[in-house]
């Protein structure tokens, strides 16, 4: 059971919004997906409460108890695992222990990347090098932009794939108030969007 965990030590870079549309991606092929939430603010679960019940179900796995992380439970075939800003200490190796896959999203801040940085270092340092995969994702990324340049110039010189860059749009916020992601809707009105998915889709699939 592949188990993805989406962390980066900034807050406010995009987790949830990465963490939920994977869960949305897997609920879309017919898989039995849990979201789990280890972040204090909860914000994954709160969206899906928001979801709306004719929606493909994601099924909430409550991913800490008394502390510590624990595995998802049986009858689950895959797991996507949202994080909270400053994951350090034994929360942070328990966590990384447990996943298949690691998902950073980095937003195309010299602040964000710098901690970034650090934190891909810890990460790799940390992770079963034969077993769990590293991946970057760059979020709300304006293409024509200087911090475009500047975030595409750091991530060429890491050791670790980047999958793509999502853009900013108004898509992610409006369908997370709803309950929903970009795999619940008709393709044609996100299909912009669902082009920049497609790398990161191979990516989850491999």
């Amino acid at each position: 059971m592949p188990v993805v965990l989406v962390a980066n030590p900034k807050g406010g870079v995009g987790k949830s919004t990465l963490a939920t549309n994977i869960a949305g991606y897997y609920a879309s092929r017919g898989h039995a997906v849990m979201l789990g939430d280890i972040d204090r603010q909860q914000s994954s679960c709160l969206w899906l409460n928001l979801r709306p019940p004719q929606a493909r179900e994601i099924r909430t796995w409550h991913a800490s108890e008394d502390g510590e992380v624990v595995r998802p439970p049986r009858g689950t075939t895959h797991a996507v695992v949202d994080t909270p800003a400053g994951l350090h200490g034994s929360r942070f190796k328990e966590v990384v222990a447990l996943a298949d896959k690691v998902l950073v999203p980095l937003q195309p801040s010299i602040f964000d990347i710098y901690a970034t940085r650090d934190f891909l270092d810890k990460l790799l340092s940390h992770r079963h090098a034969d077993k769990t995969k590293v991946a970057l994702v760059g979020m709300r990324v304006d293409a024509r932009t200087l911090a475009a340049d500047r975030l595409r110039e750091f991530v060429s010189g890491l050791d670790v794939p980047v999958l793509g860059e999502l853009r900013d749009t108004q898509n992610y916020v409006q369908l997370a108030a709803r309950g929903l992601t970009l795999f619940d809707i008709a393709p044609g009105r996100v299909q912009r969007d669902l082009e920049q998915w497609e790398p990161i889709r191979h990516w989850l699939d491999a």
